[in-house]
C-alpha cells in the first residue's frame, strides 16, 4: 500500500472537516493498522513506523486546526473605538452582590470614635519622602533606629511609608496657626503602610495603621493615657484595664508601650500590647517649627487590622489581603 499517497489524502481530508479530529477514525487509517500483521516480519518494523509517523502528522494538524478555530472564534476588541453611550450597558454583577471589606468598615468606625473625641483625620500618603519618613520624626542620616524599618524604596528614592507618621510634621505645620492662637492640635492619620515583612499569621507587609497627635501648651502624659483609654474602651464597648511599659521610638520622649487587658470576646484574662506612644520628642516639634518650650505634645500609633483581629477573633493576619470570598462573606 501507498502509505505516502494516504497521507496526502487524509491530510488534504483533515483541513476540510469542522471536526479535524474526525480524522483518525477514516477507514483508510484503520485498514492500515489491520494490513500490519498480515506483512512478513522483516517488513513489519518499518511500516508500523511509517504508520505511527503518518498518525503523528494528522495529531499534528488537528493541534494547529484547532487553535486557528480558536483564534477565529474570538472577536478582536478595538481599543482605540469610541465608548458606545448610547448603546445597552452590559450585564454585570451589581454592587449589592458584594460588600465592604472589613478593614474598611473598621476603619471607619476608628476615626468615628475619634472625631467624636474631637481629632479631625487626615488619610495619609501611600508614596512619600526621606524627609517625612525619617528626618522630620528626629531619625538622622545614619542612626541604627533606621534600620528597624525595613523598607521598600523606588529608583527614584521615593518610600511607601513603612508607618503613617510620616504625616505628623504636616498635621504639626498645618495646625501651628492655631496653636499659637491659643488652641490645640488634635488630628489622626490613617492608612496603608508597608514594610519588608516575613509573612505569618502576625506579620504582613502590607496592613493599615492609625496615628494619633495632639499638641497644646500644657499636654500631659496623663491625658494621653486617658484619650487611650477611651478609644479602646469605645471601641470594644466594655471596661478595660490598661498599662504601659517603657519602649524607644527616636520621636517621642518619653516612650512607652500602651497595653490592655484581653477584651471580655477573648475570653478576658492576661495583656495585649496594642500600641505605641508618648510626649512629642522636642526636635519633632522644631522640624514642624513649634517651640518645644511653649508647647508640648503626644503622639501614638498602632495597627488596625490587630483591632480588627481582636474584635472578630481572627487568628491569621494574612486572611485580609488574601481575596478569599470564604473569609470576607463573614462580614456581609
Amino acid at each position: 500500500m501507498n502509505i505516502e499517497k494516504i497521507s496526502q489524502e487524509l491530510l488534504a481530508r483533515a483541513r476540510q472537516l469542522d471536526n479535524p479530529r474526525q480524522i483518525l477514525r477514516a477507514p483508510e487509517l484503520k485498514k492500515l493498522y489491520q494490513v500490519l500483521p498480515t506483512l512478513p516480519e522483516a517488513e513489519r518494523a518499518e511500516f508500523g513506523k511509517k504508520i505511527n509517523g503518518l498518525r503523528g502528522e494528522l495529531e499534528k494538524l488537528i493541534q494547529v486546526l484547532g487553535a486557528a478555530s480558536e483564534d477565529a472564534a474570538v472577536e478582536p476588541l478595538d481599543v482605540t473605538a469610541p465608548c458606545g453611550v448610547n448603546q445597552p450597558l452590559p450585564q454585570i454583577m451589581t454592587a449589592d452582590h458584594g460588600s465592604r471589606h472589613p478593614l474598611m468598615t473598621e476603619m471607619e468606625r476608628v476615626i468615628q470614635v475619634y472625631n467624636l473625641m474631637g481629632f479631625r483625620a487626615v488619610e495619609s500618603r501611600q508614596l512619600d519622602d526621606d524627609y517625612h519618613m525619617f528626618s522630620s520624626l528626629n531619625f538622622p542620616v545614619g542612626h541604627p533606629a533606621r534600620d528597624g524599618y525595613d523598607t521598600f524604596q523606588t529608583e527614584e528614592g521615593f518610600i511607601p511609608p513603612a508607618h503613617t507618621s510620616t504625616m505628623q510634621n504636616r498635621i504639626l505645620r498645618e495646625g501651628k496657626k492655631e496653636l499659637e492662637a491659643g488652641g490645640q492640635i488634635a488630628a489622626v492619620s490613617y492608612g496603608r503602610v508597608f514594610r519588608n515583612e516575613d509573612l505569618d499569621a502576625t506579620h504582613e507587609h502590607t496592613f493599615y495603621q492609625c496615628e494619633g497627635v495632639f499638641v497644646s501648651r500644657d499636654a500631659t502624659l496623663g491625658q494621653m493615657l486617658a484619650v487611650l483609654r477611651e478609644f479602646f474602651e469605645t471601641y470594644y464597648g466594655q471596661k478595660l484595664k490598661i498599662k504601659t511599659q517603657p519602649a524607644y521610638f527616636p520621636f517621642t520622649e518619653p516612650s512607652l508601650e500602651f497595653l490592655i487587658e484581653k477584651p471580655a470576646s477573648l475570653g478576658g484574662g492576661g495583656w495585649l500590647e496594642m500600641l505605641g506612644c508618648g510626649m512629642i520628642h522636642p526636635n519633632v516639634l522644631r522640624a514642624a517649627d513649634i517651640d518645644p518650650a511653649k508647647y508640648r505634645g503626644f503622639a501614638w500609633g498602632g495597627g488596625i487590622d490587630r483591632l480588627v483581629m481582636l474584635r472578630y477573633g481572627i487568628d491569621d493576619v494574612r486572611h485580609f489581603e488574601s481575596g478569599k470570598l470564604r473569609f470576607l462573606k463573614e462580614f456581609r
